[in-house]
């Protein structure tokens, strides 16, 4: 709390400050808005003396301008400052109507900030000095003393002004000397408006920079904190009790969020789901029937929802699903969020259920966490995943007076360069998925023509799944801004290499990862339940691809010499088997701490993929199944001798009707509807052999 005193005394009448001192964090200047701020530290007592005395001659209402007397009480208070060891607010900029704009202007202060007597005096100048913040920054960047507080400008300016006024200070100025405070200056509410617009400006300012490559994400997190907290907290030296409020701050800031609680000016909430084809869809409403309605009861959806395939909106035959019957989209709250590249829009993943109280069977969330239940219950084990992501990135060419779309580079795997020409791009994805709280592994230039990669870090299954869908949607989203196309199609061209979506699992008991061998004893470098877990994987195999290769498309990807997985094996650190097992840096030497799957790929429902990664895995745990020998050469090299992994579509679905085991686990109804949609793929691509060309509309 501030306490402003008309302030007129010689030093040796100290005693009222020295009596409330504990009360008093700063002193407060309006000098800007009478004389301005060109102070005169020599003015002398009979100068302003004989002002005062113009003054009061004046007649009442005094309106003390003059400037010798203001200068001198200026120059007191400096001094006062100085003793308590309290930093003086200065106004700045615009203000009271009748002020002289021109003498707000910060500069003027440069004779008091070099005056030696006062050069340990911290100013604070408020206001974010509009409009002079450039002048204002330079100030903090070149006096030690000079402070910065950009209250009253938000939210009083547009918002384009608070957004650009803020930048303007952060361009010369350090982040530790900038803070915010509230200023109630026309009614109370302005505080509440303050603080909130201040964060959605401060935010939006740290985003761009983070973008731009200015700041790191972490940076950004810490500079907000010390601009809305730490900073204000150490100029003022503000204790809350016995307590330091700074200790307080810290406590609680590290604690990492759940999901996004800012508030924020959003108008739609788009409710996201994936079916059972691949395809990421919405259905969009309004935010305030959102929150009143929608997260309660959910919006309706056709059964046909889970019947389409990835040529045709309609339900495919075969699949039991029809346009008839009705289920409720229930959105799950923890996954809300304000959409990173549509601000004044938010998105949120959903559950489906046939009535709020009643999950339906065909939800592909509930899938999982059903298959997950039973790991749990059985083994008393938990699955983290995570998921790399493949993609192209293509630019529109018109051809003989036609659109086509063709990758955007010919550059190598790797290649500095072909990451260098869009690293921009990379960065605001980066900056996109920090802010959703999605941890981002490396990322690199793919072998493929305009192909790219991001590996995201691992977490629990459920949130990788999450994870995987945000992040496509992100990448394709900001593509899209670039006037890019971004596609997780397996094979965008059949003569160059495919994208997948390769996932990495481990075992989890009790927090601790259990897949790997608890010594260097293990054969394989990995514990017993780890090798029965990845033996029923690579049981399953021909079966899974129904789910992890779910378009004929993907098995033009999988195919020998292509980093693929082509035949039914594993490896250590074999980039060519279908399962790799993994000792990535800081794991003993020996050991493996998680295992690969290459055959999964961007059309693949990443909640259905794992759901049926899991069974397989819980029919080894079952079995006590044991692994074959790994395979340490090109499998290529030794065709004959290995089972070579579906060719196709159709025989993956061959394998998958025989297989009692993901029946079981899956559901009956949810796996015939699979089988439909997969069925209808079969057919429609084998009869459109193009088709596949409209897929990167799709993926």
């Amino acid at each position: 709390m501030y306490f402003q005193y008309a302030i007129f005394f010689s030093l040796s009448s100290l005693t009222v400050f020295e009596t409330a001192s504990k009360d008093i964090v700063g002193l407060k200047s309006i000098a800007a808005y009478r004389s301005g701020l060109d102070i005169n530290t020599e003015v002398s007592q009979q100068d302003a003396a004989e002002g005062l005395a113009k003054v009061v001659h004046e007649g009442k209402p005094f309106r003390i301008s003059n400037k010798n007397l203001i200068d001198y009480i200026v120059t007191c208070s400096l001094e006062v400052a100085l003793k308590f060891d309290w930093p003086l607010q200065i106004h700045t900029g615009f203000g009271d109507k009748d002020l002289d704009l021109r003498l707000s202007n910060p500069l003027h202060l440069r004779t008091l900030l070099e005056d030696e007597r006062f050069s340990k005096c911290r100013i604070v100048l408020l206001h974010a000095s509009y409009p002079f913040s450039k002048e204002a920054s330079y100030l903090a960047s070149v006096y030690p003393q000079v402070y910065l507080d950009f209250g009253l400008a938000i939210p009083k300016l547009s918002y384009h002004g608070m957004i650009s006024s803020v930048k303007e200070i952060l361009d010369l100025a350090p982040i530790k000397k900038v803070m915010f405070s509230t200023d109630g200056y026309a009614f109370p509410e302005t505080y509440f408006l303050g603080a909130k617009k201040a964060r959605e400006v401060v935010f939006s300012v740290l985003r761009d920079a983070c973008v731009d490559g200015d700041l790191s994400v972490t940076e950004a997190i810490e500079a907000a904190n010390d601009i809305f907290a730490q900073n204000s907290i150490q100029l003022y030296k503000v204790k809350f009790g016995s307590e330091p409020i700074s200790s307080i701050v810290s406590a609680n800031y590290h604690a990492e969020p759940k999901n996004n609680t800012l508030e924020n000016d959003a108008s739609l909430v788009r409710i996201l789901w994936v079916d059972a084809s691949g395809q990421h869809r919405c259905r969009v409403v309004e935010k305030g029937r959102f929150d009143d309605v929608v997260k309660k009861n959910g919006v309706g959806l056709t059964f046909a929802c889970m019947a389409m395939s990835s040529h045709l909106d309609c339900p495919a035959d075969e699949t039991n699903l029809t346009g008839t019957g009705e289920i409720r989209l229930m959105p799950d709250l923890s996954t809300r969020w304000t959409i990173p590249w549509a601000p004044q829009e938010e998105m949120v993943l959903a559950d489906m259920y046939l009535k709020p109280s009643e999950a339906w069977e065909y939800c592909p969330r509930e899938a999982l966490r059903r298959v997950l239940k039973v790991l749990n219950d059985e083994f008393n084990l938990s699955v983290n995943a995570g998921f790399e992501n493949e993609f192209f990135l293509l630019k529109s060419m018109l051809r003989e007076g036609k659109e086509q779309w063709v990758p955007i580079d010919s550059t190598p795997y790797c290649s500095s360069s072909g990451f260098d020409s869009i690293s921009h791009i990379f960065r605001q994805v980066i900056s996109t998925l920090s802010s959703l709280n999605i941890g981002v592994e490396q990322a690199h230039a793919e072998a493929g023509k305009g192909q790219y990669e991001i590996a995201l870090r691992y977490t629990s299954c459920t949130r990788a799944a999450d994870n995987l869908i945000f992040t496509r949607e992100a990448i394709r989203a900001i593509a899209r801004k670039h006037g890019l196309l971004a596609t997780f199609v397996p094979k965008f061209a059949l003569d160059d290499i495919g994208s997948g979506s390769h996932v990495h699992l481990s075992l989890c008991q009790n927090g601790k990862n259990v897949f790997m061998a608890s010594d260097g004893s293990s054969r394989h470098g990995m514990s017993d339940v780890g090798e029965e877990f990845m033996a029923g994987v690579l049981s399953h195999l021909p079966s899974i691809l129904a789910f992890t290769a779910p378009v004929p498309n993907s098995y033009d990807r999988i195919t020998p010499n292509t980093w693929s997985g082509a035949y039914q094996c594993w490896g250590k650190e074999n980039r060519e088997a279908p399962l790799r097992t993994a000792c990535p840096p800081g794991i003993e030497d020996g050991l493996v701490s998680n295992f690969e799957i290459k055959a999964f790929d961007g059309c693949a429902n990443p909640h259905l993929g794992l759901a049926a990664i899991i069974a397989a895995g819980i029919d080894g745990l079952r079995r006590h199944l044991r692994l074959p020998e790994p395979i340490d050469d090109n499998p290529h090299s030794l065709d004959g001798q290995l089972k070579r992994l579906p060719a196709s579509l159709s025989e993956s679905l061959e394998a998958l009707q025989k297989d009692t085991v993901l029946h079981e686990l899956i559901g009956e109804k949810l796996m015939v509807a699979i089988k439909g949609i997969r069925k209808a793929e079969v057919k429609y691509y084998s009869q459109n052999p193009e088709g596949y060309k409209q897929l990167i509309f799709r993926y």
